[in-house]
């Protein structure tokens, strides 16, 4: 009965996710036909044939749909079955549901659903002794070194980090959110001491993400619309310095794109408290911060999508 029940509230749970990502009109990335039978109908990509295959390089593999953390290059190894395989997952990343045909169990991404393979145990392959068998077309691939070429990086403060990262997480052409905190006096902080309000950092992200697939001005533009910048000292119940509304730039551009979203906002008579400013040191934040909503099946509770572009 235990584990009846535990099925149904992760499925309910994870209803809750789709369904506020739905109402929110933050979109999934676009998927192909073939994708979309994969991902979507939980078809099976031709053994041997997928682009992560035979991949060793050094990197993150993501969920192609939704674009969360799934799989740590690590944790991949041959298994010679035709597929990509994973000894191992990212905390919170991976849901388990008994197949359809009563005999396997499937893994989707516990963040959209997606569908992305099916996990096996008893093999002894490695000393882990588990299996993720994963269709490579359910999956995207950050190497480790970046091309700074490709990829750019942009640093917000919005309230609590747990609700900016999970919304920016869900948006096309973001690799990675990393909360932590920025524009402070003191070194390598904790969250309890700039929880105390001395410090000076507010609670931040740093987003890397795709130049290929977004820019700067639109998930800037994303970042005006997930949080309140008209509220000043805090964000929904959050309130503190810590929680302030803020945008870091790394170069004249950023900035420049800054302050014409906020005049933007400004002609539509929002009375934006937004500052703006010079990027300084950025400390990550502990581990239990990061992925917070993902990890832990919740949905934010302080922030939401308001359209205002």
């Amino acid at each position: 009965m235990k584990e009846i029940i535990w099925v149904f509230l992760t499925i309910y749970l994870l209803a809750m996710n789709t369904d506020s990502f739905s109402q929110g009109k933050l979109p999934y990335n676009d998927l192909s036909k073939a994708e979309s039978q994969v991902i979507e109908n939980k078809g099976t990509e031709a053994p041997f044939t997928g682009r992560f295959l035979d991949n060793k390089e050094k990197g993150t593999y993501l969920c192609k749909r939704c674009g969360a953390a799934l799989y740590h290059s690590s944790d991949k190894f041959d298994s010679s079955c035709g597929w990509p395989s994973f000894d191992d997952e990212i905390k919170g990343a991976i849901n388990r549901f008994p197949d359809a045909d009563g005999r396997r169990t499937e893994i989707l991404c516990s963040s959209c659903g997606a569908h992305l393979g099916h996990v096996f145990t008893g093999e002894m392959f490695t000393a882990k002794n588990i299996r993720h068998c994963v269709n490579s077309i359910s999956l995207d691939f950050v190497p480790e070194i970046l091309d700074p070429g490709r990829y750019g990086t942009a640093i917000f403060a919005g309230g609590c980090f747990w609700g900016v990262e999970y919304h920016l997480q869900k948006a096309r052409g973001v690799v990675s959110v990393t909360s932590g905190y920025t524009g402070g006096h003191v070194r390598n902080p904790s969250y309890q001491e700039v929880c105390t309000g001395n410090t000076g950092h507010a609670e931040a992200v740093k987003v890397i993400y795709d130049a290929g697939q977004t820019s700067y001005e639109d998930l800037l533009k994303l970042f005006m619309e997930i949080h309140d910048p008209t509220q000043k000292g805090g964000q929904g119940p959050d309130i503190g310095d810590q929680y302030r509304s803020e945008i870091f730039y790394l170069n004249d551009q950023q900035k420049k794109i800054a302050a014409n979203i906020i005049s933007l906002l400004k002609a539509r008579n929002y009375r934006v408290v937004t500052a703006v400013t010079k990027a300084s040191d950025f400390f990550e934040a502990e581990d239990y911060h990061q992925d917070y909503y993902f990890n832990n099946g919740k949905i934010p509770y302080c922030h939401t999508y308001t359209k205002r572009f």
